[in-house]
């Protein structure tokens, strides 16, 4: 074993939230170390290939998963330097005001402890930060907030095509707001349009956390290193103080790292598995879980992707993964018919012939020369655009500790989701509602996907209340206040947006207020 200097401090993961939080910090002087427990990589490592996408997205530990629906792990997390941020399609929509007081407003889901003029600021300053495409004023439903700081990527024939049939049923639709360079940004080189965004961007025209917080983190004296499997915080005598981390590196030996704070910053999941394995005789039921609230309001959101052939080309290959167009004329959360909560529509997605989101798998049923011709003609004509719903907070859809173990014999976390009503409602809704648009569109046929479950929040939920959340509304654990939590695990309502936009807003908050107050927060405590 080994047990290293201390550092002011320690970073569990080097994705999203984990890169704002070391920018930040190493930015305002203190001595930062980020541990990630994947390998180590830079933007010439990606490769255009979906088999390279695949090994960008879940790569270690296992979990279990329980329940009539599925969150979808392997999908949406992530491991290595950029975490799941290195494969996410840039899609960047903002939280609605009402996202944030869903029970106060309606009587339904939570209270987020921030309204959004509190997190107004922290939006601007990301898309700025890394470079934001879209247009505001076209955006009919953004919430307010400055404009984008580039124009929006061009739309292309597969976004024309969809549009019509948006406007056939008096819908309306904008440029879709994305992370992605329209123009050249900040040294970094504008999109080519190759939609290989599902695979990573090695040309930097995609904000993943390689381009802007992780070379920010680096530059400003943090140190990021790979390998090292972070399994437990480690805690003073009296349990009231986190004295850093227990982590494996790459050769399988146990290091301590002290620091004089930590921020869990892992993929949602194991934020929750890494607390719970933390456990000991002054926190017997997980760490930052006095109000039994750890673990709970698993939130995953239920997609449906509809597809359709047209008659013209669609080149269908050309754009981006996330889409060329975006809709949230159905955002409305007591209008939606009989099943409370938001939708959207994401346009146009690029689209490759096989593998995980390709042509082919559009069509599992279909099999030889039938398949072949499939392939063939939807490859210059298929259409294609996702529906995003929302997921309500259930303290039921949990994440636990499996009682099998990691090879450093740690327990893996078992998760059990099972979608409301009101969730699986709005997922039949945007079926209903896609082959509609898809058919005043002009398509020939058009069909949809069985049900799937597109990014993961919640387990350690922000709140006012310590009797009723895990952290507060700077993300520090109610009780243990020098472990700070990152990422989306700490959302206490999905909204139906992309979760990646608002975790960054919420750890640049967290990072900024914590680094200024450094002394009452950390040092005093």
């Amino acid at each position: 074993m080994g047990k290293a200097e201390k550092v002011d401090v320690v970073i569990v993961g080097c994705g999203a939230a984990g890169s704002v939080y070391a920018a930040i910090f190493a930015e305002a002087g203190k001595r930062v170390l980020a541990l990630e427990k994947g390998p180590g990589r830079k933007l010439t490592d990606l490769y255009s290939s979906q088999i390279w996408a695949r090994r960008l997205k879940w790569g270690a530990p296992h979990v279990f998963e329980e329940g009539k629906d599925s969150i979808w792990y392997n999908f949406n997390a992530g491991h290595g330097y950029g975490g799941a941020a290195i494969h996410h399609y840039g899609v960047w929509p903002r939280y609605h005001p009402e996202d944030l007081q869903e029970r106060t407003l309606y009587g339904k889901g939570l209270d987020w402890p921030v309204e959004y003029d509190q997190i107004r600021h922290y939006y601007d300053q990301v898309q700025e930060d890394v470079g934001m495409s879209g247009d505001a004023e076209k955006e009919i439903w953004r919430p307010p907030g400055a404009p984008y700081p580039l124009p929006p990527l061009p739309v292309f024939e597969h976004g024309n095509i969809l549009a019509k049939g948006f406007t056939a049923l008096d819908m309306h639709t904008s440029p879709i707001p994305v992370a992605i360079l329209s123009q050249d940004y900040k040294g970094r080189p504008a999109c080519i349009y190759d939609s290989w965004c599902d695979a990573g961007c090695p040309t930097g025209a995609l904000a993943n956390p390689l381009v802007e917080y992780f070379p920010r983190a680096t530059q400003a004296g943090a140190v990021m290193q790979s390998d090292s499997y972070v399994s437990r915080v480690l805690l003073d005598r009296q349990g009231t103080r986190a004295t850093g981390v227990e982590y494996f590196d790459g050769k399988g030996e146990r290091h301590e790292q002290p620091a004089d704070a930590v921020v869990i910053a892992a993929f949602t999941v194991e934020n929750s598995r890494i607390l719970l394995n933390s456990a000991n005789d002054k926190h017997a039921g997980g760490l930052g879980n006095s109000s039994g609230a750890l673990g709970q309001y698993l939130m995953s959101h239920p997609a449906v992707t509809i597809f359709g052939m047209f008659r013209e080309d669609t080149r269908c290959y050309l754009g981006i993964t996330g889409g060329q167009l975006f809709n949230q004329d159905p955002f409305a959360k007591e209008k939606n018919k009989d099943a409370f909560g938001s939708r959207q529509w994401e346009i146009g997605l690029g689209t490759k012939p096989n593998d995980l989101l390709g042509i082919a798998m559009s069509r599992a049923d279909l099999f030889g020369d039938d398949l072949h011709k499939f392939v063939k003609q939807g490859s210059r004509h298929l259409g294609v655009m996702v529906g995003v719903c929302e997921c309500l907070p259930d303290k039921t859809n949990r994440i636990e500790l499996s009682n099998k173990q990691d090879k450093f014999g740690m327990p893996l976390a078992r998760v059990t989701f099972n979608l409301d009503d009101n969730g699986r409602g709005l997922w039949h809704q945007a079926a209903e509602e896609g082959l509609e648009i898809f058919k005043a569109a002009g398509a020939t046929e058009a069909w949809h996907s069985p049900p799937g479950g597109q990014h993961i929040m919640g387990g350690t939920i922000m709140g006012k209340d310590r009797e009723t959340s895990v952290t507060n509304e700077y993300a520090q654990l109610h009780d243990v206040p020098n472990v700070i939590i990152g990422g989306p695990s700490v959302f206490p309502t999905a909204s139906c947006v992309n979760s990646t936009f608002m975790a960054h807003a919420v750890a640049m908050r967290s990072a900024q207020h914590i680094a200024k107050h450094w002394n009452q927060l950390i040092i005093a405590l």
